[in-house]
């Protein structure tokens, strides 16, 4: 009962506090002059990836390696095969050039990168502090890009109060990060009651449960026609959880690759690739290409589910 409570409560506050991120930093991007896609990239995207960032650290803390690295890969594949797939079906998705040529190349370099240093089995300290260094640089290059390039401005958002719009980004996030670890707590739960190990649940349980931020957020900034933000949330959230979650994490405590299978890496690389053809094909995700994505994430679940039977 406490397992179920723990689960539908996550997911409301997840709700709300979606809804409250997409509005106020809708406001800002407006307020500011900054672009949508920033937006997306940076405030939204790293606030749906806060309960990645507590679930990866607690578990690095808890000696839990497997959890907080299979978060990450997991994540970034639920968050391009589920949540991406999901939003261009319901709407389809507009995709900027600039997110073609930079970001989503971005995105792939990322993966090739935590693969190439999980190749002597951790991410070390100075692992950390090159991920983490790349982060700050991207933030920094994104944000001068945005200043130069004027005509990405294209918001339709109503202005309102400055503290308003902080309030709610801040209500947001906090809602994001509460909901979050009530539902991945909730999940993990479920999941050892069925004897599930450490790593399948960071891939699975805690993946998809850390990625229902990214998930509500992108749905609702997509029924807005807010398309900037719902891609450059899941983008963006994918660079995030690597330079940024994997880099913090590693900083703190190294993350060891123990159990991990070399096909939970590939599957993470190849959805990223896949984004970049499918925005390219008239700068535009339609549905056929979001069926596509989620049936490649069906079947690598049905791939995880056949190492537990």
């Amino acid at each position: 009962m406490l397992i179920a409570l723990s689960i539908i409560g996550g997911f409301i506050i997840l709700t709300f506090g979606a809804e409250a991120l997409v509005r106020g930093a809708s406001a800002v991007a407006l307020r500011l002059g900054i672009a949508p896609l920033i937006i997306g990239l940076t405030i939204v995207a790293f606030g749906t990836s806060a309960p990645e960032l507590a679930v990866s650290v607690k578990s690095a803390l808890a000696g839990n390696p497997g959890i907080a690295l299979g978060n990450v890969v997991g994540s970034n594949i639920v968050n391009i095969g589920l949540i991406l797939a999901i939003t261009a079906l319901i709407r389809p998705i507009t995709v900027q050039s600039q997110m073609v040529k930079r970001d989503i190349p971005i995105m792939i370099a990322a993966s090739v990168l935590v693969w190439f240093l999980l190749l002597d089995g951790d991410v070390s300290f100075i692992d950390g502090a090159i991920l983490f260094s790349l982060l700050l640089g991207y933030l920094g290059f994104s944000y001068i890009s945005s200043k130069n390039n004027p005509e990405e401005l294209d918001i339709d958002a109503t202005p309102q109060k400055p503290l308003l719009s902080v309030l709610l980004i801040a209500v947001g996030i906090a809602m994001l990060v509460g909901g979050g670890i009530l539902f991945v707590d909730g999940a993990v739960d479920l999941a050892k009651l069925f004897g599930i190990s450490e790593v399948i649940i960071g891939l699975t349980i805690v993946a998809i449960g850390t990625s229902m931020p990214e998930l509500v957020t992108s749905v609702m900034a997509a029924l807005k026609g807010q398309s900037d933000i719902a891609i450059g949330n899941v983008v963006g959230s994918n660079i995030f959880n690597i330079l940024g979650i994997l880099g913090a994490t590693a900083l703190i405590h190294p993350v060891s690759a123990a159990g991990f299978n070399e096909v939970d890496f590939i599957a993470m690389l190849i959805f990223a690739i896949m984004v970049l053809p499918f925005a390219w094909s008239g700068l535009r995700i339609g549905r056929r290409e979001g069926g596509v994505l989620l049936a490649g994430y069906l079947g690598y679940t049905s791939y995880l589910v056949m190492q537990v039977v």
